[in-house]
């Protein structure tokens, strides 16, 4: 079976159509207004018709509050709702009983002990997304979509119950060796495909997934 591919970040019908083309299986939209991947509610709900039924849209928000995400989930229809902040396991719970949606939550990695982290998610998540963790001294950083890259040996071996994805700098470059070593079964990529923040570019998109789907 081969590696799954999320591309994230979308914001326009052309690169999402590159996107479904080169045969990806997830397509991420941020409901972030600080990101440079911003889409806002009505965009968001004109890309969704260019998504066929067979690729799964997945809505990232930080930390969103209920109103936020009542909006994203009725103007995308999402089949996941992708948690990229500091949210509890109880806030997850309330979140899949509001919307009764797929959940995914991002686990920001950067020391050993980060991993272990996503056992707390255990009961709540039903999807786990490791990403690097940006350094303190990044002032600004957004949780995720920074082009860093974590130490893939600190994963390594470390086998969640709980389906997981890597995410954090990968590019077509990189994602083989990123998948050989951590066993990575589904990646997550936002950065590596753009030519500047927010500006995704097909031919990237096109390589990286096929760099992806032929390393295993």
């Amino acid at each position: 079976m081969s590696v799954r591919v999320k591309i994230c970040g979308l914001s326009t019908p052309e690169t999402i159509e590159a996107s479904v083309a080169a045969g990806a299986d997830y397509l991420g939209f941020a409901f972030i207004p600080k990101s440079a991947r911003y889409v806002s509610f009505e965009t968001a709900g004109a890309l969704a018709r260019h998504v066929p039924s067979s690729v799964l849209k997945v809505a990232l928000t930080v930390d969103a509050d209920d109103a936020t995400l009542d909006a994203a989930v009725a103007a995308l229809n999402p089949d996941i709702l992708q948690l990229h902040g500091s949210e509890t396991p109880s806030r997850l719970r309330e979140i899949k009983a509001r919307h009764g949606l797929t959940i995914m939550k991002a686990i920001g990695i950067a020391e050993p002990e980060d991993a272990l982290k996503a056992e707390i998610y255990r009961d709540s998540a039903d999807l786990l997304l490791f990403d690097a963790k940006p350094p303190k001294s990044m002032a600004g950083a957004l949780p995720g979509g920074n082009g860093l890259v974590f130490d893939w040996s600190l994963i390594a071996g470390h086998r969640p119950e709980t389906p997981w994805m890597l995410s954090g700098g990968l590019n077509a470059a990189n994602v083989a060796e990123a998948i050989r070593i951590t066993g990575a079964e589904a990646v997550d990529v936002s950065s590596g495909v753009e030519d500047a923040p927010g500006r995704k570019n097909p031919e990237l998109i096109e390589a990286f997934i096929r760099a992806a789907k032929a390393a295993r």
